[in-house]
């Protein structure tokens, strides 16, 4: 099973330009969850911050009680390898074979044999579908096939905790569908916590179990994914829309004067009906993700504190699953909660 990351107060600067400040969320155990922002918002920061490459000014990101922040360098080193870290572009190297990529942490980090080495590889190029391209440089194959190799390069130490650097980015929407299956698939067999970062819509509206965004130098909301898909945050439903109208403009944000334009001018639009579409499930053949009965408990737990959009979303959810569903026995008492 993973591991919970808790990150409290995290702020970050690199010299007098503040990327986010007061950063605090929890990553539950086992579960997959997606973090969204326009570009420059700090996505990649952020991920190299939980993993100790980056130091953020304040704040902390408890693993296991290690502190990734300020704890000893050996603590953190050691916390370090219950990571696998998934690169935007694979950071493959393009002199080594997809096996030799791919068994390189194993050779670096371990003292195993190369025939055990083997196996582990062997099974990661299969969990990832690339048996038969193992002798293949990273030059010679595409580039949703590079993706693959680097998920399965973060795999090979058996981590429980995965981190996901825009895993579609070059990909179009069919490789995209594929990799979303893959990381869902991924969860089902190894229960690790998983965090992805991405710009997908697609992605984040299928994979996770929680949504969080960045957006103006702070977390803008992070929880169940119902409570992002039903915010009515301007931010969060433009960037959900895909629209130009609204707070993020071509520079991240747009100024004052702008946005009051925009208010006193508003573009013709038809809203989309807030439609949540069904998580993934596993492909036929894998075990159900063990993260689908916590995550239920957890957010049953948390119904009564969160939107009302959000909370009729989550009972829709539920009422409609193959999973007994069961509110809290306050919100049978009361009726509150629609």
């Amino acid at each position: 099973m993973g591991i919970e990351v808790v990150v409290e107060g995290l702020t970050m600067s690199f010299g007098k330009q503040n990327i986010w400040q007061d950063v605090t969320l929890t990553l539950p155990a086992g579960e997959v969850s997606v973090m969204l922002g326009p570009s420059g918002t700090g996505k990649t920061v952020f991920l190299k911050s939980l993993i100790g490459l980056l130091k953020p000014q304040q704040g902390r990101v408890l693993i296991n009680g290690v502190d990734m922040v300020s704890s000893p360098e050996r603590d953190i080193y050691e916390t370090r390898k219950l990571f696998g870290l998934m690169f935007q572009d694979g950071a493959l190297f393009g002199s080594m074979t997809l096996f030799d990529n791919i068994a390189f942490p194993l050779r670096e980090h371990t003292r195993k044999r190369e025939s055990e080495i083997r196996r582990i590889v062997m099974e990661r190029i299969e969990l990832v579908g690339l048996l038969g391209a193992e002798g293949k440089l990273p030059g010679e194959i595409s580039g949703g096939m590079r993706k693959r190799a680097g998920l399965a390069r973060a795999l090979v130490l058996d981590p429980q905790i995965v981190l996901c650097d825009e895993p579609d980015s070059g990909l179009d929407p069919v490789r995209t569908a594929y990799l979303s299956q893959l990381l869902i698939d991924l969860n089902a067999r190894i229960d690790a916590t998983m965090l992805i970062v991405t710009h997908n819509l697609d992605i984040a509206a299928t994979v996770p179990d929680n949504m969080g965004m960045f957006f103006r130098r702070n977390l803008v909301t992070f929880g169940p994914r119902e409570v992002l898909l039903t915010s009515d945050e301007p931010v969060v439903t433009q960037f959900l829309a895909g629209r130009r109208e609204g707070p993020i403009g071509m520079s991240e944000e747009k100024d004052a004067a702008l946005l009051a334009a925009e208010l006193d001018n508003p573009a013709p639009h038809v809203a989309a009906p807030r439609v949540i579409v069904p998580q993934l499930e596993p492909s036929p053949g894998l075990p159900p993700r063990a993260a689908v009965g916590r995550r239920r408990e957890r957010v049953l737990g948390m119904l009564d504190r969160l939107p009302p959009a959000a909370r009729a979303a989550i009972r829709d959810t539920y009422a409609k699953s193959d999973t007994p569903y069961t509110l809290p026995q306050r919100e049978r008492i009361t009726g509150s909660g629609s």
